[in-house]
């Protein structure tokens, strides 16, 4: 390992963390240290890795405990148990101090050496997200293809053009992720998370890699809860300020269905005197199952409103995100009206 760096500065702020999470990854973190050390080192500016031990059982502990003694860039993270890929990434940007934060992955299908390219897009155009984009990917057709409709999927319902939301390789502007709350395995989806805060996101095509060592903890199961992801972001993006539109359509939609039936069986007692206790008795209960539907549609729709209230209200967190504030160095030239004759 290389140990002849300079030390960075304990209290104040970096130019770059680079958050990596590892879950069973023996094989793959001390390469992957040695790499990104590397590459961080060329690029000559102030760093930190923050490398998340995700609740391994083999012997990752043991290693980054032994990387970070000797080496005081890196900060090593264990967590008490396996808690997935966001809460790994949440516990290293809740700690990281660069102005810009990179992500990826520990199994070095990433390549640190791509770093650079990160930095230069994030700089050039004062983007405030710059995502990887897998191109050409080395999976096979049963990882690649439900990825490619999921990725679509994706960019249709959070309106961010995006071709890959599945790779973790991403930088951040720290001011981006301060904004955002990350749980479940929601952190493929920062991209549109940041969209909702009016973040400035752009690409760049990365080198899909084989893995370096261990066993792959993705596989098919996962496609399922990606689809929910992607009905929650879209409810996000459109109802986070204001869920009674959401809810309140469907409760008024409900009430207005059931409304005009309740008329119809009317009608059809006053004026042709039926029975409809007797002939129209599951139309009558499908009627009345439909108000009360309604009614607590409209229920959760005003219940979701006051808790967007309180949310906004007690830090008084605000509906917009200023990215920067321009002001004059000039003095100010004020004239005095003292002396003036009138």
């Amino acid at each position: 390992m290389n140990t002849n760096q300079l030390s960075p500065d304990n209290d104040g702020p970096l130019r770059y963390s680079i958050v990596v999470p590892f879950h069973n990854e023996e094989l793959n973190i001390t390469p992957m240290y040695e790499r990104l050390t590397n590459v961080m080192q060329a690029i000559g500016e102030e760093y930190e890795l923050i490398l998340v031990d995700d609740g391994s059982t083999d012997r990752t502990q043991i290693l980054l405990r032994d990387i970070a003694a000797l080496d005081p860039h890196v900060i090593g993270i264990r967590l008490r148990r396996n808690f997935g890929q966001t809460a790994g990434l949440s516990a290293g940007f809740d700690r990281a101090r660069g102005d810009i934060i990179i992500a990826m992955d520990g199994d070095q299908q990433h390549r640190p050496e791509d770093i650079p390219r990160f930095i230069e897009k994030i700089e050039e155009g004062g983007y405030d997200v710059v995502s990887g984009w897998r191109q050409h990917r080395r999976d096979g057709f049963l990882r690649t293809f439900p990825s490619r409709i999921a990725n679509q999927l994706m960019a249709q319902a959070s309106g961010v053009p995006l071709h890959d939301f599945g790779t973790t390789f991403k930088a951040y502007r720290r001011e981006v992720l301060e904004r955002i709350p990350l749980y479940g395995q929601m952190h493929r989806f920062i991209p549109a998370l940041a969209h909702i805060e009016g973040a400035s996101i752009v690409e760049v095509p990365i080198e899909d890699m084989p893995r370096g060592g261990g066993k792959s903890h993705y596989g098919l199961a996962r496609t399922g809860r990606v689809l929910f992801d992607i009905l929650t972001i879209r409810f996000l993006l459109r109802y986070l300020a204001r869920p009674l539109y959401f809810f309140g359509k469907i409760g008024v939609t409900m009430i207005v269905m059931s409304g005009m039936i309740a008329t119809w069986l009317l009608a059809k007692k006053l004026v042709w005197h039926e029975d409809i206790f007797i002939k129209n008795g599951p139309l009558l209960l499908f009627s009345a199952v439909t108000f009360l539907g309604g009614m607590q549609f409209l229920g959760l729709g005003f219940i979701g409103d006051l808790f967007a209230r309180l949310y906004y209200a007690p830090e008084h967190r605000t509906t917009y995100n200023i990215a920067r504030i321009y002001r004059s160095d000039l003095p100010s030239k004020t004239k005095s009206s003292r002396g003036q004759n009138i």
